[in-house]
């Protein structure tokens, strides 16, 4: 390197410590006049206390907290951050104060990716989200229209479980992971779009484009004046992806206006016709729906669809493996409440309560999105003597609250699900010791479609199956890293052998 360009870095480091440095002292402004921060570790110099976050930030979030506490602020870059790491905690910034922190952060990917954040999950708190998460939980995402899906499952969960059975008789193994997330994407596919998965849209694969981009570590999000650099190609890829998406959408909105003879009402269906219609549910101030809201809201649904049901499916089939006393108990229930002559019907869900254990345990083990997307403060505010300055961002670590010990008492590591024998938490958000879909107003708005999906799909796995691992693998040599992102799936997938256990 020449002298002249030795020169220049050196004048840049020092302009970048200097910005650092005096943002820093507007931290420390926020103690005066009897406003105290939450404890938590120093920040260095422009990057805050990025550096803390590692590979797999739940895990390292988690022991920050252990040494300063529930309420803990950290300075990722520049932007304040408070990570909740408690139900107690959990409950003031989603229950008590969610009022506060309903809104969203601006992220580089979210407002590139989602059409200018004009969908559900990343819009900004306020009468535009209010309208279109209203119109979604109205329209799409009811228990009425849950229900009357229950045939597209039905048929779709009965195909697979045929392939798979052809696959046993054979002595071959299988991909469980692949064969899971196939199967939630053909459900996602006719719900949403009204058609089989078509492989000219490559649905599955611009999904985790989406989540992998969102879920990324972006330089301009924490340190916003080296975004305009895109020192990490960060920017250009992004748009890349968001052109492809406007692509593939735009050209599934047309082939549903150009045909009129689909018999199967799906959810484009049913958001065409409210284009540019007056959208006012319950008095609420009007907003027009465009085709690009249209577009978001696609979005939206597709990526939420494919990727966390299936994860939560992995993750629970994984653990019934490593234990097969679980397993057991579960094929116990399955037997004596459906029978061995027939697969699992959604009627019978109600009836099976180890399964719901299961379930449950496997979410407070591997919640699917560790650290619930973010929220962000929208006035200053004082929680438990704190102060949280406005534009603040928002953490709740549920994997954290999922492995305290003083929350869980003994055997917090094990996969347990009798610890939720005759107790009355459940996934609904009311319970902040298990938050697997939030709580307040940002919780999901697809919850009650996905747990059917989950529910649903393992039931039937785990009646119509014996399963073991190939090789004469040891269950517990059950590799289960993980790779984090919005959502954190198993790194590698979950292959086994199965036997066909039914009698019809």
């Amino acid at each position: 390197m020449s002298p002249t360009m030795i020169v220049i870095l050196c004048a840049f480091l020092a302009s970048l410590w200097f910005i650092s440095f005096v943002l820093t002292k507007a931290d420390q402004k926020h103690t005066k006049n009897g406003r105290k921060l939450p404890p938590g570790p120093q920040p260095l110099p422009i990057i805050g206390n990025l550096h803390q976050l590692g590979n797999l930030p739940h895990h390292n979030l988690q022991k920050l907290a252990q040494k300063y506490g529930p309420i803990m602020s950290l300075r990722l870059g520049s932007v304040p951050t408070i990570v909740v790491s408690s139900p107690q905690t959990a409950n003031l910034f989603l229950k008590t104060h969610d009022t506060n922190f309903a809104s969203r952060p601006k992220l580089q990917a979210s407002d590139y990716l989602t059409f200018g954040r004009k969908g559900i999950a990343f819009a900004e708190y306020g009468p535009y989200w209010r309208n279109m998460r209203k119109l979604c939980t109205l329209q799409l995402l009811s228990a009425s229209k849950t229900e009357s899906f229950s045939g597209l499952r039905k048929e779709e969960l009965g195909s697979m479980v045929e392939s798979v059975k052809k696959l046993a008789v054979a002595g071959e193994v299988v991909n469980v992971s692949r064969k899971v997330g196939e199967l939630v994407e053909d459900i996602a596919t006719v719900m949403i779009l009204g058609k089989r998965k078509d492989d000219r849209y490559e649905l599955k694969g611009l999904a985790e484009k989406v989540l992998n981009l969102i879920g990324a570590f972006n330089l301009g999000d924490y340190v916003p004046f080296l975004g305009a650099l895109d020192l990490q190609g960060f920017k250009r890829h992004t748009k890349e992806v968001s052109n492809s998406i406007h692509q593939v959408i735009e050209k599934i909105l047309t082939e549903h206006e150009q045909d009129n003879n689909s018999q199967q009402r799906d959810f484009v269906d049913i958001l065409l016709p409210l284009m540019n219609q007056p959208i006012n549910p319950q008095d609420m101030p009007v907003y027009p729906i465009d085709r690009t809201n249209i577009k978001a809201i696609l979005l939206d649904l597709i990526v939420a669809a494919f990727d966390t049901s299936a994860t939560a499916i992995e993750w629970t089939m994984s653990e019934l493996i490593r234990h097969p006393r679980v397993m057991k108990l579960l094929q116990d229930e399955l037997e004596s409440v459906v029978g061995m002559d027939k697969m699992v019907e959604e009627k019978d869900l109600g009836k099976l309560s180890y399964l719901d254990m299961v379930v449950k345990e496997s979410f407070r083990l591997h919640p699917v999105a560790p650290l619930l997307v973010p929220h962000e403060s929208i006035e200053d505010t004082t929680i438990e003597g704190y102060y949280i300055p406005k534009k603040s961002r928002i953490i709740v670590n549920t994997w954290a609250i999922g492995h305290d010990p003083n929350v869980w008492s003994k055997n917090v590591e094990e996969f347990y699900p009798e610890r939720f024998m005759d107790s009355k938490i459940d996934l609904k958000g009311h319970d902040f010791e298990l938050l697997p879909f939030g709580s307040g107003r940002r919780m999901c708005p697809g919850m009650q479609s996905g747990l059917i999906t989950v529910r649903l799909v393992l039931a039937q796995l785990v009646h119509c199956f014996n399963w073991e691992l190939p090789h004469g693998l040891n269950p517990k040599d059950i590799d289960m890293t993980e790779v984090f992102g919005l959502t954190v799936p198993r790194a590698n997938h979950l292959v086994l052998k199965p036997t066909y256990r039914l009698l019809c």
